[in-house]
């Protein structure tokens, strides 16, 4: 009877998106890093909230629009503050929007450093003959699941996919190429 090790990795990027935007100071292509602060501009009922990115050269400043004209009764209380208050939480989750951000500017520059947290669920069994992960992720990721794999288990890469090969590696949802794609979400690895 083997004896199943079930762990919990949650996965969290630790550098946001970069969009390559074009700087009237630096005359050409460049990165700009999220500030993590808002900007929220009223006129009359309207208002208009952005998140401030700055050129990663020159510190010129361009704001991503998180809201544009919108009656000030359809944004909730509580989120109108934590945007007045410049919430890290609300900044990070606008930062990692990814699709968002492609959507005003196309290009964006991505990032594969996270951080993982581990996490035993039930009990530990000694002697466990196999292991059981189970990946979450905070927000979307461009990270490669074999290059996850590998460096947080000790292992090459080639070692992961020899283990593959002969099905003492399954990866659920199944696919010929599951390990060379990025980390979906959710994914069990077991």
């Amino acid at each position: 009877m083997s004896s199943i090790l079930r762990v919990h990795w949650t996965i969290a990027p630790e550098i946001p998106p970069r969009p390559q935007i074009n700087c009237n100071r630096c005359g050409g292509l460049k990165a700009y890093r999220c500030s993590g602060k808002f900007r929220v501009n009223a006129n009359g009922k309207r208002i208009d909230v952005w998140l401030i990115y700055r050129c990663v050269d020159c510190d010129n400043s361009w704001n991503f629009g998180i809201f544009e004209r919108c009656n000030r009764r359809d944004i909730e209380p509580a989120l109108l503050a934590a945007l007045e208050s410049n919430d890290p939480g609300l900044a990070r989750r606008h930062a990692f929007d990814i699709v968002a951000l492609r959507n005003q500017v196309g290009r964006v520059e991505e990032f594969a450093d996270a951080a993982v947290r581990k996490q035993v669920i039930g009990e530990t069994k000694q002697g466990a003959t196999a292991l059981e992960l189970r990946l979450g992720l905070e927000v979307p990721v461009s990270l490669r699941l074999d290059r996850l794999l590998a460096s947080e288990l000790g292992i090459s890469r080639s070692r992961l996919q020899a283990l593959e090969g002969r099905q003492l590696l399954l990866v659920d949802p199944e696919g010929s190429k599951a390990l060379r794609t990025d980390v979906p979400a959710p994914l069990s690895v077991p």
